[in-house]
């Protein structure tokens, strides 16, 4: 990533340390004033074969909320290892290949574990809009895991758009999530 240009809203907190470190590394920080939405359009999105189902129904919907996506798999219900598939989105959303990720296994739980272990990735396993609006607002989540045995089609429904479309908003949520990024 050295000597690239990293796009981020006119709003987002820059820490003078994280301005020190671009500088050093040659990366201009364009602020642009859009939304968080406008930002994040390509989705990385994963599944074991307990979450394929999901999947294949969550980018349907990606489609229809105006978003691409970049499936890491699985491509079918035959048992698949989700830290292999977890991590590979992971991957994509710390290396920025993807603005956003979502990935599926059973619960959701495990995903989540595996995600939150790659620097820069903020996982979120969610269950209900609410949690899913705040995972974003407060906690800047920038992947989502779901639990296919534990939500609904229609709860999924629910829980995808409020999570793209959630943009953190107050700067005590941006402070907060600064002291997080650096723990790592």
């Amino acid at each position: 990533m050295i000597g690239t240009t990293l796009r981020i809203n006119e709003t987002a907190l820059v820490t003078p340390l994280a301005a020190d470190l671009a500088g050093e590394r040659h990366i201009r920080l364009e602020r642009i004033a859009t939304t968080d939405r406008q930002i994040h359009r390509k989705i990385a999105i994963g599944a074991d074969h307990r979450g394929y189902e999901m999947k294949e129904a969550i980018k349907g919907l990606l489609a229809e909320l105006g978003y691409t996506c970049q499936d890491f798999g699985t491509n079918s219900t035959e048992t698949v290892d989700y830290p292999d598939i977890a991590h590979a989105v992971a991957l994509a959303v710390s290396r920025k290949a993807c603005d956003l990720g979502i990935m599926i296994d059973g619960a959701g739980i495990g995903s989540c574990m595996v995600a939150n272990k790659v620097p820069g990735v903020r996982a979120a396993m969610c269950y209900d809009a609410t949690s899913a609006r705040n995972s974003r607002e407060h906690n800047g989540a920038n992947v989502l895991t779901l639990g296919s045995t534990v939500i609904s089609d229609k709860e999924m429904r629910e829980i995808v758009p409020v999570w793209l479309s959630t943009e953190l908003t107050e700067e005590r949520h941006r402070r907060r999530i600064a002291k997080i990024d650096a723990l790592l």
